[in-house]
């Protein structure tokens, strides 16, 4: 299997994905970034992060045990149509309803985002985490303000929010479980909820 066994998959290499990119860069975490375009596409991009990051195809990072997503909301089913099932692996939600120029919220019909997300991750066990800081604050030292840099993070299975507080803390960040898809989810979801772009700090 080799390196790749233990990467973290990244589809989205906009400002989230390539931001998380370089929060695993600074701790050394392979990870494999990919988007519409290609690996070629990327490799200026990933050699600005160092060297446990290398661009990949959309396939090879959708095959890691864990794998993030952040694509803007209305190219998200193409971004993930035809990938094989997810079988129980971790998918982050790093995605918010929401897309410039215009920043007209998507009509959801009533569900929270992670929700909707979800059926288009098939197989998967959905966390949503990394959607809410602004990018710079994820790939910036989770303590600079002296403490730890919140990340929140919802989702309906227990172990798999569990693993992905585990990163975040080998990131250096406190990370704060809001609870289910359908209730911690909205809290953390842009816009209409009450926690996105807050820089918040836990100190112990």
């Amino acid at each position: 299997m080799g390196h790749s066994a233990s990467s973290i998959g990244i589809i989205g290499a906009g400002h989230i994905g390539a931001a998380f990119a370089r929060a695993l860069a600074r701790r050394n975490i392979p990870a494999i970034l990919s988007n519409s375009r290609g690996p070629d596409s990327l490799q200026a991009l990933v050699q600005s992060m160092g060297s446990s990051v290398r661009a990949g195809t959309r396939e090879e990072a959708a095959a890691q045990p864990t794998v993030l997503v952040a694509v803007n909301w209305s190219k998200l089913p193409s971004a993930l149509a035809g990938l094989p099932d997810f079988g129980g692996r971790i998918v982050i939600d790093a995605n918010n309803p929401i897309e410039a120029p215009l920043f007209q919220p998507a009509d959801l019909h009533g569900r929270a985002s992670s929700e909707v997300f979800a059926g288009w991750v098939p197989g998967a066990r959905v966390v949503k985490a990394f959607n809410h800081l602004r990018p710079e604050l994820v790939a910036a030292d989770p303590a600079e303000r002296g403490g730890q840099r919140v990340l929140f993070l919802a989702g309906d299975d227990a172990d798999a929010k569990a693993q992905v507080a585990g990163l975040m803390g080998r990131l250096g960040f406190a990370g704060i479980d809001l609870g289910t898809l359908a209730m911690g989810g909205r809290l953390t979801q842009f816009p209409g909820g009450p926690l996105p772009t807050l820089e918040l700090v836990r100190f112990s």
